[in-house]
């Protein structure tokens, strides 16, 4: 328990070394992964279905071959295509915003060092210290968040792209 509590006093001391943008990045940050982890649960449970209902209903189709079966083909792979890219646009704003939140950050650290210098005329270098701190540790922060996101939002997009690739496919005209 004592462990534990060392860990979370770490924590909050990192957290607030950072100011209160690193709260924002940190926000910013399970808010993406929350709707990263949902794709990828989606891409290994919930696909599977979604893609069966739509072939079930391409299989009772008699004819495959005239316009409106093309158009029919059409929608049921948009409808699917649809829920394969439901999020990917929010990931793709967090991955966005995620290091201009860290320049924020800089600029809140930027503008707390030149208070500092303001009232003190420099003299205080530890308070001089955290401005720096709050400015360098937002933007590692927001950096840290956007590379992870684009690796994992590389990931989805790729998967995504495969998933509607194998449903045209299965989708066939040869009746």
């Amino acid at each position: 328990m004592h462990a534990l509590n060392d860990a979370w006093a770490a924590v909050n001391a990192f957290m607030a070394s950072g100011g209160p943008v690193l709260f924002l990045i940190a926000g910013l940050t399970f808010f993406m992964w929350t709707l990263i982890f949902e794709r990828i649960f989606y891409f290994n449970k919930g696909l599977k279905g979604d893609v069966q209902g739509a072939m079930d209903q391409w299989e009772e189709r008699a004819e495959r071959k005239s316009w409106n079966a093309h158009r029919i083909r059409e929608a049921l792979i948009s409808r699917v295509s649809g829920k394969i890219d439901d999020n990917m646009d929010m990931i793709q704003a967090c991955v966005a915003l995620a290091p201009l939140f860290g320049l924020l950050g800089t600029v809140w650290g930027m503008i707390n060092v030149f208070e500092v210098l303001a009232i003190t005329g420099g003299g205080d270098a530890k308070q001089m210290a955290s401005g720096v701190s709050m400015a360098t540790i937002p933007t590692m922060a927001g950096m840290v968040t956007a590379l992870s996101g684009v690796f994992a939002n590389t990931y989805l997009t790729r998967k995504a792209e495969r998933e509607t690739q194998l449903l045209e496919d299965h989708l066939t005209m040869d009746h």
